[in-house]
């Protein structure tokens, strides 16, 4: 039960007929609009003796009989505001005293001064009731607790927590950020497709939903990568997407189903031109945002001045005792892990490819340790079917990923552009799909079309931007950086 669920049947019943009271009087008791003149933080930058007229949601009333002090709300913040019977009238003190709660929108009218207590305060010559709240908000709404409240009813939390909303301003600030950097290095914005007839671009289980209008099946999409190369293939050398993706899996932490992805791919660059260029942005973001390239994490110092890189295929023959290039049976991969100690048999049983055992032992084994920025490169060529093939070795790829504190932050390849081996790759995945790993990548002709007709050399990067702004908003979890997460 959420912490606005409980409110009485007489609290309700009043508010009912406060707002009858307010149409009695003003007619309409939900106004079309108020002449703002300031916003609140506007009004907050005027000098004393200032006339403002501003508009909020009241978040505190406090009436000491000829005088009252209130306080309205607004997403940049709160201003204190005082009315007096003496200077507004008999009538209108009590009728506000009467029928307005908290959680009421009304517009004030008056001028600026500084109270004894050095509070900046609007001393309310003139009022309007803009709209009743018919519910109240929630008793302990400064500083809300209650998580299913604050994740169902983001509203209140936004309303209620200052830190949410430094959260979420944060979060925009870097949708904005990253798109303006982008353009301003030659990248373009495109949209794709959310509906998928095959489910590519990533190793993930998808959603499915039904086309009626054509009768047919389809994805939502689980990475946007195959259309944004074709757009590459059609003369954008520059792209970039920022925009929802869908996997049909657990949830934790640092996973939910419904995400937000950013991704670009540039055409005549390879994977190191990506470090660089990643690098140099998050940097860049870091700087804008927070003001320093060291910030906090859940207690933990992380320093994005540098980053160590990590041989990734180098320490998985390190950590298991053998050349992980040199299996090409996933049972015989599997037992060898076993009879080293890493795991026990039953908790590999599951895991159908080799690219499935490998990344489930990097990742418990390996990646949960990394703490302090690390880019992590040379996988091998069955972790990364859509990436290029190394020039010197072909069992590995040319790519690399960007973690801290354990978890995914970029992931980016030099992109495989061969049709002849992008063919080969395909045929493996729907053989592993085959063998029951139903995260394996769907074989995509409509792509395998486009790279026949030729593709420059690219590369391309996946930022999860939702796991950044957690990282810069120091909060613990995905739902608590997504204005509206999944609740059940």
């Amino acid at each position: 039960m959420t912490e606005n669920a409980t409110i009485s049947t007489n609290e309700l019943e009043a508010r009912q007929q406060k707002l009858e009271n307010i149409r009695v009087r003003d007619g309409v008791v939900w106004k079309d609009k108020f002449e703002r003149t300031n916003t609140i933080s506007g009004a907050r930058e005027l000098a004393d003796g200032a006339l403002v007229k501003t508009a909020g949601r009241v978040t505190a009333l406090r009436w000491l009989g000829k005088l009252m002090f209130g306080r309205i709300y607004d997403i940049d913040g709160e201003i204190q505001f005082s009315m007096s019977r003496e200077e507004l009238g008999e009538d209108q003190y009590k009728f506000m005293k009467a029928n307005v709660d908290m959680g009421d929108f009304v517009g004030l009218t008056g001028e600026l001064y500084h109270t004894t207590a050095g509070e900046l305060t609007i001393k309310v010559s003139s009022y309007e009731i803009l709209a009743k709240a018919l519910r109240p908000l929630p008793e302990k709404f400064h500083g809300l607790t209650d998580t299913e409240t604050r994740y169902r009813q983001r509203y209140l939390d936004i309303i209620a927590n200052p830190d949410t909303r430094r959260t979420m301003k944060i979060r925009f600030s870097m949708l904005r950020f990253i798109r303006n950097f982008l353009e301003a290095n030659g990248f373009i914005e495109v949209e794709t497709p959310i509906l998928k007839a095959v489910s590519s671009g990533a190793a993930a289980k998808p959603f499915t939903t039904h086309h009626n209008a054509l009768d047919t099946d389809l994805f939502l999409r689980i990475a946007p990568e195959l259309p944004l190369k074709e757009c590459i293939a059609a003369g954008f050398d520059r792209v970039f997407e920022l925009g929802k993706n869908f996997r049909n899996e657990g949830m934790d932490a640092m996973h939910l189903q419904e995400f937000t992805m950013m991704e670009w791919y540039a055409a005549y660059w390879d994977y190191n031109d990506n470090i660089d260029f990643s690098w140099k942005m998050i940097q860049e973001m870091l700087m804008a945002i927070r003001g320093t390239l060291q910030i906090e994490y859940q207690g933990t110092k992380l320093d994005f001045s540098s980053y160590a890189k990590l041989d990734y295929t180098a320490k998985m023959n390190e950590l298991i005792d053998a050349n992980i290039l040199d299996f090409d049976d996933v049972e015989k991969l599997k037992k060898h892990i076993v009879k080293k100690g890493l795991f026990p048999a039953g908790e590999l049983e599951g895991l159908k490819s080799l690219f499935a055992v490998v990344d489930y032992v990097f990742k418990r084994k390996i990646r949960d340790e990394i703490i302090q920025p690390t880019v992590t490169y040379n996988y091998p060529t069955f972790t990364r079917p859509l990436a290029r093939r190394n020039d010197k070795d072909a069992r590995l790829v040319d790519n690399f990923q960007l973690i801290a504190m354990g978890a995914e932050l970029i992931n980016a390849y030099s992109e495989l552009v061969d049709p002849i081996e992008q063919r080969k790759s395909f045929e493996e995945q729907m053989a592993n799909k085959a063998a029951g790993d139903d995260e394996s990548v769907d074989f995509d002709e409509d792509f395998m079309l486009a790279m026949e007709h030729g593709m420059p050399p690219i590369s391309g990067l996946g930022f999860g931007f939702d796991r950044w702004v957690s990282l810069l908003t120091d909060q613990p979890t995905l739902r608590d950086v997504i204005l509206f997460p999944i609740m059940k």
